[in-house]
C-alpha cells in the first residue's frame, strides 16, 4: 500500500450548461479535500480542482480538521442557486467527533472548479 494519497479521478466536467453534476465525483472532491484539511494529503494533490484564490486559501488554512482517523465523507447534500454553480454540504466523519464542510463549485468552461469551502 503507498503512503502516497490517490489524485482525485477525472477531472469535473459534466455537460451542456444545466446539466446535474455527478454526485460521485463531488463526495471524491468532498472526501479529497477533508483528506487535506486533516493533514493526511497534499495540498498539491487537489489545486486543478480549486481556483488560484481557493487553493492559497487551501494552503493558508493547513489543518482545520482534527481526526484521529482518516477522515470519511457522506454523501453530499448539493444545491444550484444559480446556473454555473453547485453548492454542497457534506458531513466529515472522523471517528469521535464529525465535522461540516461545505464546498461552492463555479462553472469555468466545461470544468467546475472549488471557488469557496469552510468547515466546522
Amino acid at each position: 500500500m503507498s503512503s502516497v494519497p490517490h489524485a482525485v479521478s477525472d477531472p469535473l466536467v459534466w455537460g451542456p450548461p444545466g446539466a446535474i453534476p455527478d454526485e460521485r465525483k463531488l463526495r471524491l472532491l468532498g472526501q479529497a479535500l477533508a483528506e487535506v484539511l486533516s493533514g493526511r494529503r497534499p495540498a498539491e494533490s487537489v489545486a486543478d480542482r480549486l481556483t488560484e484564490r481557493a487553493y492559497r486559501e487551501l494552503v493558508r488554512a493547513g489543518r482545520m480538521i482534527e481526526a484521529k482517523r482518516p477522515p470519511f465523507v457522506g454523501s453530499p447534500h448539493v444545491k444550484e442557486p444559480k446556473d454555473g454553480a453547485v453548492e454542497m454540504c457534506l458531513l466529515v466523519h472522523c471517528g469521535e467527533r464529525s465535522h461540516v464542510l461545505a464546498v461552492r463549485l463555479e462553472r469555468r468552461g466545461v470544468q467546475w472548479l472549488c471557488t469557496d469551502f469552510e468547515t466546522a
